[in-house]
């Protein structure tokens, strides 16, 4: 016996129709039934006056990529007040080349990298302040430089165990904030630039004096202090400002990147999830998440007594996960939520 046909009214038929929609949408299609679960922050785009080309191509992606996704650029932690930054996904060259001032053998060949996931970066450098509301405790040596400065005297294995203790914190999956690995890490920090700084060249007049370092970064050459406890700085070698002391800087103090993210070079070096290799391979690579294994974990960004060469953004570096350091902290990553 056939089936009567059924006559179906405008607003059923609606109804149905969004369903079928969701049912078949692709894993990654955003849906107001799947929220991120972080409280929206109004968006502000970082001025690029003084940025090096690349940039308003890069922060023109970021705008692009938060309305197709659906995602907001800014967001922060319900808890504990962390703020991140939407980074679109996209093709860069990874490592430095061989011409560019101050470079290292590690930091090549240079190669094609290909980050096929949008992911959400911190715009600063985890806090002392973050740290213990989430710890319970400060580890930081540099504890007189304030709650807002970065945590630092942290290893890799206890970025680990900040992180797993985080998600429950925040009321998320295990694995939501993360580390970057070295390659989003690099890509974040370019913002769509290829000099050796997000704002230009770094031209090294001395051991700790590249000018160009100053508005983005607290390295050797001026991060001064007058807090008690920080390093004796009076020998320092050929400084770009003149001091007696130095250390680590409140987060947020210097220029942002095309991105909005602040303090990726300078201030505490940062841990990245992948294990160090000296030397990349070769060719073009998606998504790569470094070595199988290793005996280090990789480092990148350079810290507040560094010299000028070592705060690039192809500069890197490597050490045992248990390493703990006065000037080594970390910045988070978040995976962008999936939907239904």
């Amino acid at each position: 016996m056939k089936s009567k046909h059924v006559s179906f009214g405008p607003f059923v038929v609606c109804v149905i129709l969004l369903l079928v929609g969701l049912a078949l949408a692709e894993p990654n299609t955003p849906s107001l039934l799947s929220p991120l679960p972080d409280d929206l922050v109004d968006v502000q785009y970082p001025s690029l006056d003084g940025l090096a080309p690349g940039s308003e191509e890069a922060q023109e992606r970021q705008r692009q990529a938060a309305q197709q996704l659906g995602l907001p650029v800014e967001v922060r932690t319900r808890v504990t007040g962390i703020v991140l930054r939407l980074i679109p996904a996209g093709t860069f060259t990874m490592g430095s080349p061989e011409s560019e001032a101050g470079r290292w053998d590690d930091e090549g060949p240079q190669h094609e990298v290909t980050l096929t996931q949008a992911f959400y970066c911190g715009k600063f450098e985890v806090t002392q302040g973050q740290w213990e509301s989430v710890m319970g405790s400060n580890p930081s040596y540099f504890k007189n430089a304030g709650p807002d400065a970065p945590v630092e005297t942290v290893g890799w294995e206890d970025c680990q165990v900040f992180l797993q203790t985080l998600c429950q914190v925040e009321g998320v999956p295990e694995g939501t904030y993360r580390l970057l690995t070295e390659a989003e890490w690099e890509y974040a920090c370019r913002a769509g630039t290829q000099t050796a700084l997000y704002n230009g060249d770094l031209v090294i007049l001395g051991v700790r004096n590249g000018p160009a370092l100053d508005p983005i970064a607290w390295y050797g050459g001026n991060s001064g202090v007058e807090y008690e406890g920080a390093f004796d700085s009076s020998n320092w070698p050929e400084k770009q400002y003149d001091h007696t002391r130095a250390g680590t800087h409140p987060v947020g103090g210097k220029a942002a990147n095309a991105f909005g993210v602040h303090d990726m070079l300078g201030n505490v070096w940062e841990w990245c999830q992948d294990w160090y290799a000296f030397a990349y391979v070769s060719g073009p690579q998606v998504d790569p998440l470094g070595p199988l294994s290793g005996d280090s974990s990789v480092l990148r960004g350079g810290c507040c007594y560094s010299d000028a060469r070592n705060c690039r953004s192809a500069f890197r570096d490597g050490s045992a996960p248990d390493y703990r350091h006065l000037i080594v902290g970390l910045r988070l990553a978040r995976t962008t939520p999936s939907y239904p």
